[in-house]
């Protein structure tokens, strides 16, 4: 967190949540809350370390691979922070591409929707951000990238619908052109058992 928290101004988050206390009427130097301040900026820095992390840190390892087959990565783990309410949203996401001739190892997709869910987002900006970035760095066939995810924004405030998901998809290539493409890709990112 040392490298990427130093673009973040701590002290004037710490400020800003002690000012959001005294406003809904709470005391900032009670027992309880003294070091909340202190708490919420280090938790924003983390969500928030994205925000100063380019990607392409993850794809500097390309590996030349003869394998022309779909590469999937399916229910990846990840958060982010909606940028409407600033709460998070929850969630996995499935990334997939088509291989010409180049792949990258496994743990650099994850890390990859790292990079981009650990900012300020929305989720459709999020899943299109992942698919094009794949397309543009790998130049495969096709990319495609489906988030699922619980938003702590409708579930616990406005509407109140817990147990709500939304689902995004993103895909690009030979997955948009071609509808036996496209359908093959959907299938094994959500029929699939996970039993191997």
């Amino acid at each position: 967190m040392a490298g990427k928290s130093k673009k973040i101004d701590i002290k004037r988050i710490e400020n800003a949540a002690r000012e959001i206390l005294l406003a809904v009427g709470e005391d900032p130097d009670r027992q309880g809350l003294r070091d909340t301040p202190a708490r919420v900026a280090r938790m924003y820095s983390e969500l928030l370390d994205g925000i100063h992390e380019n990607p392409e840190k993850h794809i500097k390892s390309i590996f030349t691979e003869k394998y022309d087959e779909i590469v999937l990565l399916r229910d990846i783990p990840f958060f982010s922070v909606c940028e409407h309410h600033l709460m998070p949203f929850i969630g996995k996401a499935n990334v997939a591409y088509l291989p010409t001739g180049s792949v990258i190892g496994v743990s650099k997709l994850a890390r990859i929707v790292d990079a981009f869910a650990h900012r300020l987002q929305v989720q459709e900006r999020l899943t299109e951000q992942i698919a094009d970035f794949l397309m543009e760095k790998l130049k495969p066939q096709g990319t495609a990238a489906v988030l699922e995810a619980s938003h702590s924004c409708i579930t616990i405030r406005g509407i109140k619908k817990p147990g709500s998901v939304m689902v995004t998809s993103a895909v690009r290539g030979i997955f948009k052109r071609d509808p036996r493409s496209r359908s093959e890709i959907m299938s094994l990112m959500h029929n699939g058992s996970g039993n191997y």
